[in-house]
C-alpha cells in the first residue's frame, strides 16, 4: 500500500467545491476550504495536493454530472464518483453542511467505506439524454391530454355513441369539431389543442432521432438483438441499452436484477428468512421499462408480424433465448396467478426474469466482434 496516498473528498456544487484530505491512518481529515468550481481552480489544487499518482479524489454522483471526473481523469489522477443513496449516515447526525460533507467522504473513501457508480462515457451519456428526453415529452402529452379531457368533463361535454376510446382517430375527429359558446372558453381549448399538437411533433422528432441510433449508431448491434425479444421495440431497446451502458459490468444476470431494484428485500436473522416488498433500487427508468415490456408475455408464445420482422438476420443463438424467454415466462405468470398472487406481483416477477434473458442476449452480442445492422 502506498503510505502517500492523499484521499480527496470534493462536496461538489454548482459554483463552489468543498475539499478535504485524510491521510492513511486514523487521523481525522484535514478541511481544506472551498475553491470554485471551474477546471482551472481543480488542476491548481490537485497540483498543490501532490504527485497525481498519490491521489484518490471522490464525490458524490448530482445534478453537475461527470466532467470533474472525466477531468481528473486527463490529469491521470483516480477518481470515483459516489451512489449518494449508499453513502452510511449515522442516526443521531442532524448537522449537514459543504464542509461536514466533504470531511465524510474524505474519511469513508479512505475506509473502502463508499460504493461508486458506473460513468457512461460521452456518447452513451448524450443517447441516454435523448431517451429521457423522449420520456419527458411524453409525459406531457399525457398532461396536455389530460387537462383537455377535464375541461370538457367541467362543461358536460362527451363524445357521442361510435367514437370509441379517447384520443383514437374518431375522438380527434370530433374533437376538432367542437364549438363553444364563449370566446374565453374558446381560445383556451384551442391553446390545449395547438399545445398537444407541439409536444406531437416533438416526440415525433425525438423518435426519428431514436430509430437513427437504434439502424446506424454505435450500439445499433445491441439495440437490434434485444428487439428479438417479445415486448421489447425500438424505443425500449434503445431505453435500455441507453440507461445500462456496459452491460459487461454485470458479471451474473442476478447482478443486473439487483441493478433494476426487482428483487425482494429481505431482513432475515438466525434461521429466520424474511423476504418483503421489492428493494425498488437501482436505475428507476430500467424497472419501468422491463415491467411495461413483461406484460406482454402474458400473452401464448407465439413469433409472428412485427417481432418476427425484428428478428429476421439475428444470430440463431439470440432467436433461441427469445423463444425459451417467451415460454418461460408466460408459464411463470400464470404459474403465480394460480397460486393466488395478484398480477402485479406475478408481473414484477417476470420483470425480473426478463431482466436475466436481456443479460444472456447481452453476452451473445457483446462477445461477437460485428453485426451487421438492418437498413
Amino acid at each position: 500500500m502506498n503510505d502517500n496516498t492523499k484521499y480527496v473528498g470534493l462536496d461538489v456544487s454548482k459554483e463552489n467545491i468543498a475539499v478535504a484530505i485524510a491521510y492513511p491512518g486514523r487521523e481525522k481529515p484535514w478541511y481544506r476550504g472551498e475553491i470554485p468550481n471551474t477546471p482551472e481552480a481543480i488542476r491548481k489544487l490537485m497540483k498543490t495536493l501532490g504527485n497525481p499518482e498519490d491521489l484518490k479524489v471522490c464525490y458524490e454522483a448530482g445534478p453537475t454530472g461527470y466532467p470533474i471526473y472525466r477531468f481528473l481523469l486527463t490529469l491521470g489522477i483516480e477518481c470515483e464518483v459516489i451512489a449518494p443513496g449508499l453513502i452510511p449516515q449515522r442516526p443521531g447526525d442532524r448537522v449537514k453542511t459543504d464542509k461536514r460533507d466533504a470531511i465524510r467522504l474524505a474519511q469513508l473513501f479512505r475506509a473502502g467505506e463508499l460504493t461508486s457508480i458506473y460513468i457512461p462515457t460521452k456518447e452513451d451519456e448524450a443517447l441516454r439524454d435523448l431517451v429521457r428526453a423522449r420520456e419527458d415529452a411524453k409525459e406531457d402529452e399525457l398532461r396536455v391530454k389530460h387537462r383537455i379531457t377535464k375541461l370538457l368533463l367541467r362543461y358536460n361535454i362527451r363524445p357521442p355513441e361510435g367514437v370509441g376510446r379517447n384520443w383514437s382517430s374518431k375522438y380527434r375527429e370530433w374533437i376538432h369539431t367542437l364549438k363553444f359558446e364563449y370566446s374565453t372558453l374558446r381560445i383556451a381549448f384551442q391553446e390545449y389543442l395547438q399545445n398537444l399538437q407541439e409536444v406531437e411533433q416533438r416526440l415525433k422528432r425525438l423518435e426519428a432521432e431514436i430509430e437513427v441510433q437504434a439502424t446506424e449508431g454505435v450500439h445499433a448491434p445491441m439495440i437490434q438483438a434485444l428487439q428479438c425479444l417479445r415486448g421489447v421495440a425500438t424505443i425500449t431497446a434503445t431505453s435500455l441499452v441507453a440507461e445500462i451502458g456496459s452491460f459487461k459490468r454485470f458479471r451474473s444476470p442476478k447482478q443486473l436484477m439487483a441493478y433494476t431494484g426487482l428483487i425482494p428485500s429481505e431482513s432475515s436473522s438466525g434461521g429466520i428468512r424474511k423476504q418483503g416488498s421489492l428493494t425498488k433500487t437501482g436505475n428507476a427508468h430500467v424497472r419501468r421499462l422491463l415491467v411495461e415490456s413483461a406484460w406482454s408475455y402474458r400473452y401464448q408464445p407465439a413469433v409472428r408480424d412485427r417481432l418476427k420482422k425484428r428478428q429476421d438476420g439475428q444470430p440463431g443463438s439470440v432467436q433461441s433465448i427469445s423463444w425459451k424467454a417467451q415460454q418461460r415466462l408466460h408459464k411463470k405468470f400464470f404459474r403465480l396467478l394460480s397460486r393466488g398472487k395478484s398480477s402485479k406481483t406475478a408481473i414484477a416477477a417476470v420483470a425480473r426474469e426478463l431482466a436475466g434473458f436481456i443479460w444472456a442476449i447481452a453476452q451473445e452480442i457483446e462477445d461477437t466482434p460485428k453485426i451487421s445492422c438492418r437498413r
